[in-house]
């Protein structure tokens, strides 16, 4: 007996997921309002955050490097490939995800793929994609499409690919004689240990830096570090700190330092602010060499992960229900946020 009326609906679009950001200083409070609406974070943080934006013209990069990402996808998905229209919707700036999902509907799409620009499971990198999406969905109605997000891709080899030219290009900038006693931070953003404790962020973040440190075949140092904490100073985060990272090892005498930021497969504010001023400053004032890879952005090889997860996505669809493997989809608990430590209302990470 044929099964194909367990099969669902062929995907009809594509649809990119992103955090957004502000395009100008009128874009900034409103932006930052959308972010942090509902979570406990004090006034003079996002004052503090909206200062950061004034010293780029209120500009984030990350819309700008989406709309290059589209165009870098157009030939690959929409006019070659499976053939998708692209739609992009962002959490928390224009184009929003309700506004993008009301205009799937009007055009009649039924069911789309989702890609979601954030690689690692967490609440705030994956979870909370979701419940926007369905809250999106909710919003616009019975003849909104259904819509199925891409798995968390920290591991793809097109990712790490990606990262280990860019951490290349970044050590070969490097004096030859200096290069291989750099040492290469990893970075990505903190979070609040309540909600690691939840997920694997932490564990797929080692994973991807031992990936990338393993193709890249050289004999740097390396560790971990994170950035960007939003939280009160009484709530524990993920640790340790890029700052601290860099005093420390000014104190063990290392003279060259390659920042590669795995966590964020854009430039965000944490990259151009965080980074690239914050951090930059500190190594010139320490007497450091600062370097800092670029993300996977639109690496070639970045593009040609994507379109193989829509492959990976497409193919999927003729599999009955109950059958798939565990990484292509969430399961009920997964990156449940659900504190364990003394903690104040969920932190949504401030980004972009």
């Amino acid at each position: 007996m044929s099964n194909q009326s367990s099969l669902p609906d062929p995907y009809d679009a594509f649809l990119l997921v992103s955090f957004g950001g502000p395009e100008g200083m009128p874009d900034v409070m409103p932006f930052l309002e959308n972010v942090l609406r509902g979570k406990n974070v004090p006034i003079e943080r996002m004052h503090a955050v909206a200062h950061h934006y004034e010293l780029f013209d209120g500009i984030s990069p990350i819309n700008e490097q989406n709309r290059q990402l589209i165009a870098a996808l157009k030939p690959k998905i929409e006019l070659a490939g499976p053939k998708l229209p692209i739609y992009w919707g962002n959490r928390n700036w224009h184009p929003m995800l309700n506004d993008t999902i009301k205009q799937m509907a009007a055009d009649g799409i039924k069911r789309a793929i989702a890609f979601v620009t954030a690689g690692y499971s967490s609440y705030s990198s994956c979870r909370q994609y979701l419940e926007n999406i369905e809250q999106a969905r909710i919003s616009v109605g019975e003849n909104a499409p259904q819509i199925d997000k891409i798995r968390p891709f920290y591991d793809h080899p097109g990712l790490i690919a990606a990262n280990t030219d860019q951490l290349l290009i970044a050590l070969g900038s490097l004096a030859s004689e200096r290069r291989q006693a750099a040492k290469v931070i990893f970075t990505a953003h903190s979070i609040p240990m309540s909600m690691a404790d939840g997920c694997r962020y932490a564990e797929q973040l080692m994973e991807t830096a031992r990936l990338v440190i393993s193709e890249a075949k050289v004999n740097n140092q390396w560790q971990l570090a994170y950035q960007s904490r939003s939280g009160p100073a009484s709530q524990p985060w993920l640790e340790p700190d890029i700052n601290d990272c860099i005093k420390q090892l000014a104190q063990e005498g290392i003279k060259d330092i390659v920042v590669a930021p795995i966590g964020f497969v854009s430039d965000h504010m944490e990259i151009i602010y965080d980074l690239d001023t914050e951090a930059q400053n500190l190594c010139e004032t320490l007497g450091i060499t600062y370097k800092r890879a670029k993300t996977a952005s639109i690496h070639p090889k970045f593009i040609n992960m994507i379109t193989d997860l829509v492959e990976e996505q497409v193919a999927s669809q003729s599999v009955p229900n109950g059958s798939k493997s565990s990484h292509d989809f969430c399961t009920v608990s997964c990156c449940l946020y659900t504190p364990s430590r003394p903690t104040s209302k969920p932190v949504e990470t401030v980004a972009s």
